[in-house]
């Protein structure tokens, strides 16, 4: 068979097969990725099938619809009809339940695969337990000390702290008045003026002001 006699082969069974109307775009994109057919090869066979008879085409403004020749097809009574929009029905229903069991399943694999294992998990516990006997032992050497800080030490601490923290902004701001003063009259950079009188700043030491 030749390629062309292919092409019109596929397009013939296909359009049996499904048995409904196509443009010969819609055909080349339905099956161009599992046949490999031209679009020009498929316009032409279609064209060459419906003057041979072999399907039907009908012209819609500038558009042209195949389809299947319904002689071929023996006649369905209403019965049978009936028969198969309750079937189409019951399928319908059938693929919405497997769509949605598909979309639990996906949701169940993707919490299944966040999970650890059964061995990383009895490993992770392994490394609990000793963290927490490292805590214990670390709780009861605290307990057992005899130099523990009283409250009232703790305070006095802390207002120390404060003191010498609100004398070093003090001291930081009247140094930095005093420099800024100095470099108004100053035909150099600041930089310079701190390198020549050997000035080193909080931020040369990389030592920041705690707060209060």
């Amino acid at each position: 068979m030749s390629k062309k006699d292919n092409c019109a082969a596929v397009i013939l069974a296909y359009l049996n097969e499904k048995n409904r109307p196509y443009s010969a775009q819609d055909v080349f994109c339905n099956l161009q990725k599992q046949h490999g057919l031209g679009k020009t090869a498929v316009v032409k066979a279609m064209e060459l099938l419906a003057i041979e008879g072999k399907i039907k085409e009908k012209i819609y403004g500038k558009q042209k619809i195949y389809f299947a020749d319904q002689a071929q097809f023996k006649d369905v009574g209403d019965a049978e009809l009936k028969a198969m929009d309750c079937q189409l029905s019951e399928l319908n229903t059938e693929v919405l339940s497997l769509t949605q069991a598909g979309r639990q399943l996906d949701a169940e694999l993707k919490e299944l695969n966040s999970s650890l294992t059964t061995e990383e998990m009895m490993s992770e516990i392994q490394q609990l337990k000793e963290e927490c006997s490292g805590y214990r032992a670390r709780l009861e050497k605290i307990k057992s000390a005899t130099n523990h800080v009283t409250p009232e030490e703790k305070e006095k601490v802390y207002k120390e702290r404060n003191v010498y923290v609100k004398e070093w902004k003090k001291r930081k701001r009247l140094a930095s008045d005093m420099i800024n003063a100095i470099l108004e009259g100053y035909p150099k950079s600041k930089k310079e003026f701190l390198d020549e009188v050997g000035v080193e700043t909080d931020e040369d030491c990389k030592v920041v002001v705690p707060n209060t």
